[in-house]
């Protein structure tokens, strides 16, 4: 037994060194920039960020585009030019109208790309609140979203909460379970009394963003949230060749300051 110790032993050493001294190479093709567009019609107006993805071996992780022209037309035959403002990002102070399918057309140098949504109407949150969950023998803390599902159509929800001014938890949510009725969101932090960064602290601010969103805006959003299980990229939005999404929704901001003494106990 000892001998065989010695030997697993020494066998560990040279692996060790032998790791060591072995210079690892990343073979990577080269993928030509593509351009990116994240654009959005809401309730408070139409923006545009332009930008371009940039070599594996640059720092920097996009470049902002400040020529491209920016068009959104909708089929109520509006027709409104989005502006430069500054690092990419194109603006105008027109809002959208529910249930008008608004397209996008971006050109930058000669290439066109397009996309089209449809706006929605405005989104009713009944309630939003923190509350402590027993999972196998352990309390997690959670926030609960509940929106009130608009009745006699199909709906498509979108929730992004930030914390401390950052982006923290998102989810996608359709009504085909619950039509007509109340439809809640989850968003899960962390084991209460753990040390994970997750955990909110006392004082904590949040801002919940809620979003009516359409089909199209939904699907590409969700094969987002499945990225990390099927290991490929969001679906294309956009025609032309290049990434990004475009999307037409009202939407609903309220803030909120997490307070341990207004935890609810829940099931």
């Amino acid at each position: 037994m000892r001998r065989i110790s010695e030997i697993l032993t020494l066998l560990g050493i040279l692996i060790l060194f032998g790791s060591c001294k072995k210079d690892i190479e990343i073979d990577y093709h080269t993928v030509a920039p593509l351009y990116v567009i994240e654009a959005s019609v809401t309730n408070d107006g139409m923006k545009a960020r332009v930008s371009r993805t940039n070599a594996m071996d640059d720092n920097t992780t996009t470049s902002d585009i400040t020529g491209a022209t920016v068009i959104v037309t909708g089929s109520d035959g509006t027709r409104e030019q989005l502006f430069h403002k500054g690092k990419g990002i194109y603006q105008s102070t027109a809002i959208g109208t529910p249930d008008v399918v608004y397209t996008i057309d971006v050109e930058i140098d000669g290439q066109h790309f397009t996309s089209s949504s449809t706006m929605q109407k405005e989104p009713m949150v009944n309630d939003f609140y923190f509350i402590r969950r027993k999972i196998v023998g352990e309390n997690f803390l959670m926030a609960k979203l509940l929106i009130q599902d608009i009745p006699n159509e199909e709906n498509y929800y979108f929730a992004h909460l930030y914390r401390n001014g950052t982006g923290f938890r998102w989810a996608v949510k359709k009504d085909d379970t619950d039509p007509n009725k109340e439809q809640q969101i989850l968003f899960t932090f962390a084991r209460e009394g753990s040390n994970d960064k997750d955990l909110p602290k006392e004082g904590d601010r949040f801002r919940l963003e809620v979003r009516t969103i359409d089909r199209k805006s939904y699907d590409y959003l969700f094969s987002m949230q499945q990225m990390d299980n099927t290991g490929t990229n969001p679906i294309p939005d956009f025609t032309g060749g290049c990434l990004g999404y475009f999307s037409a929704y009202s939407q609903l901001i309220d803030n909120y300051v997490f307070r341990y003494a207004s935890v609810s106990d829940e099931e």
